[in-house]
Parts: C-alpha cells; sequence; structure tokens
C-alpha cells in the first residue's frame, strides 16, 4: 500500500491538508494511467469522454450539451471535437433554425471504436479496494464537492 508522506517525501500541517495533497497526487496518478490506457486508440481521455457521452445520449445532442456532461471540462473542447470529425468517430450538424447551435453525433466508426476499448481495465485498476470502500470513498468525494 502506498503512503503519500514517503512518495513525494513530504509532511503535512493537517490530515485534512494531506487529504488535500492526496486528491490531487492521486488524481495525477489516475489521469497518466487513463493517458497511457488510451494510446493504442490514438485517443485521450476527454475524446473518450466525448464517445461516450454520444453513446450513451443514442441521438445527436448539442455541443452544448457534450460540455456540461464532460467529466474534465476543457476550454478547447470546439479542437477536440475537429479531431473526433477528422477522424470520422463523430458528426457534426448546424442547426437550422439558430446557426449558433451545432449538433453532434457519433458515427459508426467511433460506436465501433467505442465498443472495442476494454474500459473494465482501468476499474481493475482500483480493485484493491472493496465495493463497500469504494461506496464509502464516493460518499466522501462528493461530500468535498
Amino acid at each position: 500500500m502506498g503512503d503519500l508522506s514517503k512518495d513525494i517525501n513530504s509532511k503535512f500541517s493537517s490530515e485534512k491538508m494531506k487529504v488535500f495533497i492526496n486528491i490531487k497526487y492521486t488524481a495525477n496518478w489516475l489521469s497518466s494511467l487513463e493517458s497511457d490506457f488510451f494510446k493504442p486508440f490514438n485517443i485521450s481521455s476527454q475524446q473518450y469522454n466525448v464517445l461516450r457521452i454520444l453513446k450513451g445520449a443514442g441521438k445527436k445532442i448539442t455541443v452544448n450539451a457534450v460540455k456540461d456532461r464532460m467529466i474534465e471540462r476543457s476550454p478547447n473542447t470546439t479542437r477536440m471535437m475537429d479531431k473526433l470529425c477528422e477522424k470520422n468517430f463523430i458528426e457534426r450538424e448546424r442547426c437550422e433554425n439558430d446557426r449558433r447551435v451545432v449538433y453532434v453525433n457519433i458515427t459508426d466508426k467511433g460506436l465501433k471504436l467505442v465498443n472495442q476499448i476494454p474500459i473494465e481495465v482501468l476499474e481493475n485498476e482500483i480493485e484493491k479496494i472493496t465495493e463497500k470502500e469504494a461506496e464509502t470513498l464516493n460518499f466522501l468525494l462528493d461530500k468535498i464537492r
């Protein structure tokens, strides 16, 4: 089992400060893990998130709806969607009534990609905790937010 104090060779002013830094440290660790995981599929975790949202929607939705549902909100969402369009994973369509509104939808190629990614591999990375511990951790993280 990891020990944050030893991992970063530091002492903390309080347990609450240790929690704060531990969450950031763990989030960074998970982010690196995700990056390595998605690399063979030639997409980022944020791009996967967009594809997952569109798959779940089951129909075209607005770009703003996608942004609202994203786990990691990014100021360059438009550029990220450009890349997904270039790879033919999503398609865009302007609203006929309001040219400012843009709809996006997952393509068959995008759906095929999402379905072939073994996302459960990431879940296995946290197999050290039990379902009950996961429930408690989720409760505590929700409480912090």
